[in-house]
């Protein structure tokens, strides 16, 4: 998996960069999620983008670092950050979004190369794993193995 991850995002990272983007794949959940709607707190954008909250505060952090978006401090609490997209980060929109309309056609033209689409499989492992998590797939494949040693 993290191979097939580095291949897909290591191909459009490199686009982004051949280009001169200060932009990388993992910041996509989070501008789109931005785009739909900010400011937003990170509990709500790691949510909005089904990312975990510690994923959400790391990526936020080099999306600060490259200009892309704003955190200010929230406007009851001063230690809940508000995150929107900075003036920058605006500005590459129309750009990013052509990008992802390559992107998405170069998905399906992968998918219509294989006997299955990637994106079903992918959706189907999700769902499996959202049925019983592999930590409980890994502890009942421990247990059939302790059954086995001691039989």
């Amino acid at each position: 998996m993290r191979h097939l991850l580095e291949l897909l995002d290591g191909a459009v990272g490199r686009v982004y960069e051949e280009e001169g983007f200060a932009y990388r794949p993992r910041y996509t959940p989070l501008v789109r999620a931005l785009m739909q709607d900010e400011p937003m707190t990170i509990g709500q954008l790691a949510e909005a983008s089904d990312t975990t909250q510690p994923a959400t505060t790391q990526t936020l952090a080099l999306m600060v670092k490259d200009g892309l978006v704003l955190s200010e401090p929230g406007p009851v609490d001063g230690r809940q950050r508000w995150i929107r997209l900075s003036p920058s980060g605006r500005a590459l929109l129309p750009r990013l979004q052509s990008r992802w309309k390559a992107t998405s056609s170069a998905a399906a033209s992968l998918d219509a190369e294989l006997p299955v689409p990637l994106s079903e499989v992918l959706e189907r492992a999700i769902q499996a794993l959202e049925t019983k998590s592999f930590d409980e797939r890994i502890a009942s494949a421990r247990g059939r193995q302790s059954k086995r040693r001691g039989a």
